[in-house]
């Protein structure tokens, strides 16, 4: 692996150490500001609103821009959302505002890392590096509860969000300072809605598919990470289940970091089976496990994390296939505004999960119910246990 990948990768795992906070200490918030179910999904939602709003601009400036200030710009907003909720968050509307402010930061390195690393990897080892790359988001992921989960319980939640929010400067430093100056490839299309480089890229029905797929990928990928630490609380909560030998924030880190090599691995399984086929039989057998999982809570510790790992793992095993069927298939000159689609998509996706799954759980009963637990995740799941049959209705239908 070369010199500017191992950088881009590295910074990327510091840039994500705010990532978790708010769902590793959900639990504890929510009990502090009193917030029902929905309205601790919402906040974890914001984060996604303000990625959502601010990452085709981010993503089509990379085509006019060196994207290294790009980065150092997201990181900037990164470490004033994550920072300012430690040091200001009163409550429900102070959080939501600051979640956003650190989901438009983190669009500002996510995506432009991306782009940097496509620029420099070129042929078929670009679909391995670029698998890398989406899976250590999860490592960076994984970091940011275990830090928080260390840190909140001796010196308070405050002092954990401010820092986990210093990653961000380390990121954007990095980069920055490492990385050489760089040409944009010089698009012409508007920064903030590239509506005609987005009608050219749906045009693309391979490009249109990875779009649509990433969407669904992110509303249970995000919506089960929102509630992880959540669900494992409430697994402790119950007197058959064992006392577990770490917190479920720890465990929640644990969880992440394993199901990395997933992405990493499904990538490789993909370029034997082909794309297509392996996200397919991913999404249906993820979307499956997570309502058996629910059902497992009253089980043994070991069991119940046994099985969130590999749920998590199959949530997780086809993120690098999407990816880089994306990038493959865009145009080189529409790479950034398709990046940037593709990723408003997917995160208007992770904006959707956290608040579908505490509203199902309010419908269903709330937080003590074994079911309540169960619609949730087959709400987030939902889309993904759909999607072969929407993939083979418009087959037919071509």
């Amino acid at each position: 692996m070369g010199t500017v990948p191992i950088i881009l990768i590295a910074a990327h795992i510091f840039s994500m150490l705010g990532f978790s906070t708010y769902p590793a200490l959900l639990p504890l918030l929510q009990g502090d500001w009193a917030l029902s179910n929905s309205q601790a999904g919402i906040i974890g939602s914001f984060f996604f609103a303000g990625y959502i709003a601010t990452v085709s601009a981010w993503t089509a400036l990379t085509d006019r821009i060196d994207g290294r200030y790009v980065y150092a710009a997201g990181s900037t907003l990164a470490l004033a959302g994550t920072a300012g909720f430690g040091l200001a968050a009163q409550g429900f509307p102070s959080a939501c505002a600051f979640q956003a402010l650190l989901g438009a930061g983190i669009a500002g390195t996510y995506m432009p890392g991306l782009r940097l690393l496509s620029d420099v990897v070129h042929g078929p080892a670009q679909s391995r590096y670029i698998a890398f790359y989406t899976s250590f988001f999860g490592i960076g992921a994984a970091l940011s509860f275990a830090l928080a989960g260390f840190v909140a319980p001796l010196w308070g939640w405050r002092t954990a969000f401010v820092l986990c929010g210093a990653g961000s400067v380390v990121s954007g430093l990095v980069v920055f300072l490492s990385l050489p100056a760089k040409e944009p490839a010089g698009g012409t299309h508007s920064i903030l809605f590239p509506l005609a480089a987005w009608r050219r890229i749906l045009a693309n029905r391979a490009a249109a598919g990875y779009i649509l797929g990433y969407g669904v990928h992110c509303l249970e990928l995000f919506g089960s990470r929102g509630w992880m630490v959540a669900f494992l609380s409430f697994a402790a909560g119950l007197g058959a289940s064992g006392a577990a030998p770490w917190s479920a924030a720890a465990i929640a880190a644990a969880v992440n970091a394993a199901a990395v090599p997933a992405s990493i691995l499904g990538n490789e399984m993909a370029l034997r089976i082909g794309r297509r086929r392996w996200i397919l039989i991913v999404m249906t057998a993820s979307s499956l496990t997570g309502v058996a999982l629910a059902f497992t809570a009253p089980l043994h510790w070991a069991f119940v994390v046994a099985l969130l790992t590999a749920y998590a793992m199959l949530v997780m095993a086809e993120s690098a296939t999407l990816t880089a069927g994306l990038v493959g298939a865009a145009p080189p000159e529409l790479r950034g505004a398709a990046m940037g689609l593709y990723s408003l998509v997917g995160f208007g996706g992770g904006m959707l999960g956290p608040t579908l799954f505490g509203a199902a759980l309010d419908l269903a009963g709330g937080q003590a119910s074994l079911f309540a637990w169960a619609c949730g995740y087959a709400a987030i799941g939902a889309g993904c246990f759909l999607a072969p049959l929407a993939a083979r209705f418009f087959r037919a239908a071509r």
